[in-house]
């Protein structure tokens, strides 16, 4: 069987300081003061509208926005203000695309939030009365998981201040909404972000999962397992299954936070099972083979040629 030279370099795993802190006093029962995300409220936009247009189009989407916003805030959530960061972002030039879609995954980057919110609200005029809806989304900004929904609806009364229902409509379910998404975040806090992970061979290569790691008596497939479960938090992962030419984890643990207390996302795992595998893999001749990276929101694709 055809051997490749690997060197193996583990990085030490990675550990969780962004936890859930704990107090205890002398006579008193133990408590536990809860994290609180960073959230950034953000309209719902459909496809072809442009987010940084769509409140001045829709004036009750701000009505409901400052309505979510003003919950968080008497939470004791971190905010951070979806226009205002808009203004900076295009003051700074920060967009690189036109691209709608790429606008609005560039602000919530740029945002440093944990979380972002989608608001939509919209109106409905009857004879038996006006009302209003409105649809809270919260999401994890890394991964894009969903972590609360909820759909408010104002009722129907004869008015046609719709500002007035939009609010109505977000009180309605503001508060489980809340609870929602806080449990949720709770558990990322506590046990690590979820997201998954491919490896696939390039076709044109004539590396295969079954190649032997020299000096290490190891597949490359039992390679990446083992730095799996050394770099996934608390050695949380799961793998869906192995061929000659992929492998797929479909449940990888990440922290929330890095050791210095920055935010841990996705893309900073996929870095750091990008040098890995450039640091593994090596040719006969001891150059390195090519390792191509990819994310799409909580995936991370890996291609190894």
């Amino acid at each position: 069987m055809r051997k490749l030279l690997f060197l193996l370099i583990l990085p030490v795993a990675m550990s969780i300081p962004f936890c859930l802190l704990s107090q205890t006093t002398a006579g008193t029962p133990e408590t536990k003061s809860t994290v609180q995300p960073t959230i950034m409220v953000i309209p719902f936009a459909k496809e072809g509208q442009d987010i940084r247009k769509v409140l001045d189009a829709y004036p009750h989407q701000r009505v409901a926005i400052a309505k979510a916003k003003e919950a968080f805030d008497n939470r004791g959530f971190n905010t951070t203000d979806f226009v205002a960061k808009l203004k900076e972002t295009e003051m700074r030039q920060v967009f690189t695309s036109d691209n709608l879609t790429d606008v609005k995954t560039q602000l919530i980057e740029y945002s440093g939030a944990d979380i972002y919110v989608e608001v939509e609200a919209t109106m409905d005029r009857s004879n038996s009365g006006n009302s209003a809806q409105v649809i809270l989304s919260a999401y994890d900004a890394s991964t894009a998981a969903s972590l609360s929904n909820k759909v408010g609806f104002s009722g129907k009364f004869y008015t046609e201040d719709f500002g007035k229902l939009t609010a109505k409509a977000t009180e309605t379910v503001i508060e489980d909404f809340l609870n929602v998404m806080q449990s949720k975040f709770t558990d990322i806090v506590e046990n690590g972000r979820l997201v998954a992970l491919e490896f696939s061979i390039a076709p044109d290569s004539d590396l295969r999962m079954s190649t032997e790691i020299q000096g290490q008596d190891l597949p490359l497939s039992d390679a990446l397992e083992v730095w799996m479960g050394d770099n996934a938090l608390k050695g949380n992962y799961h793998t869906q299954g192995t061929s000659d030419l992929k492998i797929l984890f479909d449940v990888v643990r990440i922290p929330l936070k890095d050791s210095n207390g920055n935010a841990y996302s996705t893309n900073k795992f996929a870095l750091e099972v990008f040098k890995f595998c450039r640091t593994l893999l090596r040719k006969d001749n001891g150059a390195k083979v090519s390792v191509k990276k990819e994310t799409k929101g909580g995936t991370i694709f890996i291609t190894i040629g």
